[in-house]
């Protein structure tokens, strides 16, 4: 894909959704954090009706790590992999009380080492919480960088330092949200929506519906 096209696909987005954002429901950088945390394998729906009522009762480091493991396990139950969720969350409280004063580190070095905190996850708080231009790819914005030839790699590393090197400057900060919305609901996996879709005369999908 050229750049006047990449150039293109960026100004249509913006133009539709100049201030884009995600769907999980946070006030502080470590709501957040648990939120991104609790997100993987697991629908945003689902999160935002678990902690709405966790962040009720605890949304801080040392009222989390209060609840303990069980305590915390009966707010996320209906999460998936919830037990496993749980046990990373409490560590990463821990960690966060001993090692930066309760706060969420500004660090991508510093947010991987939190249990649970894949390349991802310390992405998307990075771009969410604190403004940097990252692009956290997921399942969504691989699936739409291969396809319509945005930025094409084998994987998620791949695709997300090609659309770092390639996306203009101006829309770095809101790529992320851009294209997991679009993944989301326009360019999903199955029978995407490209009768609707804005940008379906510059994508290079060979399978348009």
């Amino acid at each position: 894909m050229n750049p006047s096209k990449r150039l293109a696909i960026f100004e249509r987005f913006r133009d539709a959704n100049p201030e884009p954002r995600g769907e999980l429901e946070y006030s502080t950088p470590f709501e957040l954090l648990v939120a991104v945390i609790l997100s993987a394998q697991a629908t945003d729906k689902s999160v935002n009706l678990a902690t709405r009522e966790l962040y009720r009762k605890a949304n801080t480091p040392q009222a989390i790590h209060k609840l303990g493991i069980a305590g915390l396990e009966t707010f996320i139950r209906r999460i998936g992999l919830y037990r496993t969720k749980a046990r990373n969350i409490i560590s990463t409280c821990k960690l966060l009380l001993e090692k930066h004063d309760g706060a969420v580190p500004r660090d991508r070095a510093a947010l991987e080492a939190l249990p649970g905190v894949g390349r991802k996850t310390a992405n998307v708080v990075l771009n969410i919480a604190f403004g940097e231009p990252t692009i956290a790819v997921d399942t969504h914005i691989f699936r739409i960088s291969n396809r319509t030839g945005l930025a094409p790699g084998k994987d998620p590393l791949a695709v997300e330092q090609k659309l770092l090197k390639t996306t203009p400057e101006e829309f770095r900060l809101h790529a992320h949200h851009w294209l997991i919305l679009h993944g989301r609901y326009v360019c999903t996996a199955r029978s995407p929506h490209c009768d609707t879709c804005l940008i379906r005369d510059l994508c290079e999908f060979r399978g348009k519906t």
